[in-house]
């Protein structure tokens, strides 16, 4: 039986946070036993915003190696840049033609990104979501691991697939969310009511994946959580709440065994232990990060074979496609 195609990727946007490996990273890592996955670094999205480009260069060798480092096999997924498979760009502009503004204009991201400078009032981030449908469709994706914030762009995704079939006949497949109930959402540890985020101004709300191991026992300790004191999770306390999903994945324990352990005691005992479990999750992911940073022959020779073996894949779906509106094949 042929596996189901899944595919996802981050921006190479700066440090990645805990919310993104346990929201995204840490899910993609099991998703490859399972399915034929498509992992990109998308530096295409990340230009739709200022960027500082010997940074920009930096990150996306950085986020390749956190992709390593976390437990991404090249062996099992296609690993990959964006920007060295031109299919995306080209896909984008034939996909361009069948969106229509008023529906991008109604994005929330753009909405919100647009909002912030007007650096942000571009054309490649108006058309963002029709890029994030090519990468989509261009594999043909069976499922996208998506959160609360980027359904929004997969139903887009979805349309345009189904527009294009309506016009051209069947040529991509529609694409459904793979959605994770538990730990999709990573709360800020300073204002548990927003999501957790590198671009926080307080440093105290978020943890890095890189982040050494006094940074997270401090922030972990300066987490905010309520004046009851009572060991329980729920939605009227959304800073234990959010400390104990991430005790949970972290230690691969059942919430209400965690609970019943700290019952009584207090949460400082509760955030030294949360911080150690933390610290020690993540210092194989820094110690594999560290031995990839001196190895930059390994990671180029990842991503071009990646890029290889996602452009032969792509160019199938883009030649159907080039052939259906009209144009000569090359």
């Amino acid at each position: 039986m042929e596996k189901k195609t899944v595919f996802s990727g981050v921006q190479p946007s700066g440090a990645l946070t805990i919310g993104n490996y346990i929201g995204a990273i840490k899910n993609w890592v099991e998703l490859q036993e399972e399915y034929d996955c498509y992992y990109c670094i998308v530096d295409m999205h990340a230009i739709t915003v200022p960027q500082i480009p010997k940074d920009l260069r930096k990150n996306t060798l950085d986020v390749l190696a956190l992709y390593l480092a976390c437990g991404m096999d090249p062996e099992k997924s296609t690993i990959f840049i964006q920007s060295h498979v031109p299919a995306h760009a080209e896909l984008t502009w034939i996909l361009n033609s069948i969106s229509y503004m008023g529906q991008l204009n109604r994005m929330t991201q753009y909405k919100e990104k647009s909002r912030k400078s007007e650096e942000n009032l571009n054309a490649a981030l108006f058309t963002y979501p029709v890029l994030m449908a090519s990468d989509i469709l261009l594999y043909q994706a069976d499922l996208v691991p998506v959160g609360e914030d980027q359904k929004q762009h997969l139903e887009l995704a979805r349309d345009l697939a189904i527009r294009f079939n309506n016009k051209y006949s069947d040529t991509f497949k529609v694409p459904e969310p793979l959605i994770k109930e538990f730990g999709a959402r990573i709360m800020s540890l300073q204002n548990p009511e927003a999501k957790m985020s590198k671009s926080d101004l307080d440093e105290n709300g978020y943890i890095l994946i890189l982040d050494n191991k006094d940074a997270i026992r401090r922030k972990i300790k300066r987490a905010v959580t309520d004046s009851l004191g009572l060991m329980s999770y729920n939605d009227e306390q959304l800073g234990l709440k959010n400390l104990l999903t991430i005790y949970s994945i972290f230690s691969n324990e059942e919430i209400s065994k965690i609970v019943n352990r700290y019952e009584g005691q207090g949460y400082g005992k509760f955030k030294e232990d949360l911080a150690e479990i933390v610290v020690e999750g993540l210092s194989p992911i820094h110690d594999k990060f560290e031995y990839l940073g001196k190895n930059k022959d390994y990671l180029e020779k990842i991503y071009k074979e990646g890029s290889e073996k996602a452009e032969y894949q792509a160019m199938k779906t883009l030649r159907k496609v080039y052939k259906k509106v009209g144009f000569i094949p090359r």
